[in-house]
């Protein structure tokens, strides 16, 4: 039966079990588009289909001029319970989420603020009228040199005109603590996750290799009215996140 597999599907077989097995660790480099078509007896671009293979599952990087690689997993732990949490004085959720694993990585963030008119999901969740604009604070955040998740968030324009929740700083308290001294803290969150092929603007930002799909977690957040006032739209690399739910049983009294 195997066989019958096509030539270059084979060669990808045999290294995604190299790769698997842990003959070929995280970090490897692979032989070249040559050797491959020396060892296989075969034209360089039957090599170049069977590497094409892995390069879109996500197990192998093409890094030219020097060559193939096995793709490094370094995920970060990703845990939207923790956005409720206060974040240690001058470090931001996210820097602290990063600290909290312990294993010495650099995180960072870049911060973009505009005016802009809510794209129809938007409008929706916030239950904005027709016309009614909206800030937007788009945060790229980073792991080393590495762009790890994307982070953009959309409140009426009215709640935080002329507020620290328009710098395009970190702001160290946090947007969400921002919103609570304007009079809208939110108390609760609806969560919605979905897996996804990234955008192209997804892939620019977070520099996407090919077949990488992303999970998009959006919530909206409501006030202790029930008035929605914020929609974070968070897009996670499936190469670079485990998410983590914690969820406790409630045990009724008597």
């Amino acid at each position: 039966m195997a066989s019958r597999r096509p030539l270059y599907q084979r060669i990808a077989d045999r290294l995604r079990a190299d790769i698997t097995g842990g003959e070929l660790p995280p970090g490897s480099k692979l032989p070249s588009e040559a050797e491959l078509a020396a060892q296989w007896e075969t034209t360089r671009s039957t090599a170049v289909a069977g590497m094409r293979v892995l390069v879109n599952e996500g197990l192998i990087v093409a890094d030219r001029p020097r060559g193939y690689f096995v793709r490094r997993w370094e995920p970060m732990i990703y845990r939207p319970q923790r956005e409720f949490h206060a974040p240690e004085p001058d470090l931001d959720i996210f820097r602290q989420r990063v600290a909290e694993e312990g294993d010495g990585r650099q995180a960072g963030q870049s911060i973009e603020v505009s005016i802009a008119n809510p794209a129809p999901d938007v409008r929706d969740r916030l239950s904005l009228s027709e016309g009614q604009l909206v800030a937007v604070r788009r945060r790229t955040r980073t792991i080393g040199e590495e762009a790890y998740n994307i982070q953009d968030s959309h409140v009426p324009l009215n709640v935080v005109q002329g507020s620290d929740w328009m710098s395009p700083e970190d702001v160290a308290r946090g947007t969400n603590r921002v919103l609570g001294e304007l009079g809208y803290e939110i108390v609760k969150v609806l969560d919605e996750i979905a897996v996804r092929m990234p955008t192209p603007d997804e892939v620019t930002r977070l520099s996407l290799g090919p077949g990488t799909p992303v999970a998009e977690h959006v919530a909206t957040g409501y006030t202790m009215a029930g008035e929605p006032v914020q929609v974070t739209r968070n897009i996670l690399p499936g190469d670079r996140h485990v998410i983590i739910y914690e969820r406790n049983k409630r045990i009724e009294e008597g």
